[in-house]
């Protein structure tokens, strides 16, 4: 756990090259998937073609729960895309962790504050987008003042809570489980639980958790970024 990170300086800016190594083999992995399943596609789907259909119908159920489809059928993508690469990334620092001269390499990149709270700035200047571009900016505007104009303060911090919230609640979760691996594998080296062996059985039960838990804030986090969406492009919110 007494590790640091590996940083470059470019041009005044700091890169932590472990978020973007990760960063880029999440993303490769997606669009590995997405290529595998529909690669050959087939009226009878089978295999990946069938994993892929049945994620981008759970994708249209959550959006049909939250908005009518003509409306939200055009975030069909961002949703698919949203739940693939949340369920990738909290999956990567599941099975092992890589530390090089005492710099961790590989890990989930949603362990990472930085990366949970971009994506979640992401969400919700997109929902702002969607919002303008298809109610205008004139009615937009108008829904911080409803129903009562002396709410705006509140409906302003309603938007920072929401891009908080949405950030630290996945990174909070993955780090944690990350966490409690990395303390399990080191009483096993140590000898507190009875060694290698000892250890076994609670790391993988615990593991098991955690890919629940990754699955169920890829889920939360797609649910709520179409509830955002919701909110914004919407005439009856």
């Amino acid at each position: 756990m007494n590790h640091g990170a590996p940083l470059w300086e470019f041009m005044g800016l700091t890169f932590n090259l472990a978020n973007v190594l990760m960063i880029t083999v999440a993303s490769a992995i997606v669009f590995m998937i997405a290529l595998v399943s529909t690669r050959r596609l087939a009226l009878a789907p089978t295999g990946m073609q069938n994993f892929f259909e049945w994620t981008m119908d759970f994708v249209k159920g959550i959006i049909k729960s939250n908005m009518d489809w003509k409306t939200g059928g055009r975030f069909h993508i961002l949703g698919l895309t949203i739940i693939m690469y949340i369920f990738v990334s909290n999956m990567l620092g599941l099975p092992f962790s890589v530390i090089i001269d005492g710099n961790l390499w590989w890990k989930s990149p949603t362990a990472d504050p930085t990366i949970t709270m971009t994506l979640a700035v992401m969400v919700v200047a997109l929902s702002h987008y969607y919002g303008i571009r298809l109610k205008g900016f004139g009615e937009y505007g108008k829904d911080f003042f409803k129903p009562m104009s002396f709410l705006f303060p509140l409906k302003l911090i309603e938007e920072f809570a929401n891009t908080l919230t949405l950030g630290l609640r996945l990174y909070g979760n993955i780090y944690a489980g990350e966490i409690l691996l990395a303390l399990l594998a080191g009483m096993a080296t140590n000898g507190t639980i009875g060694g290698f062996l000892g250890a076994i059985a609670p790391m993988l039960a615990w593991q098991g958790f955690s890919i629940f838990v990754g699955s169920i804030q890829a889920f939360i986090f797609c649910m709520l970024t179409m509830v955002y969406m919701a909110h914004k492009v919407s005439h009856d919110h």
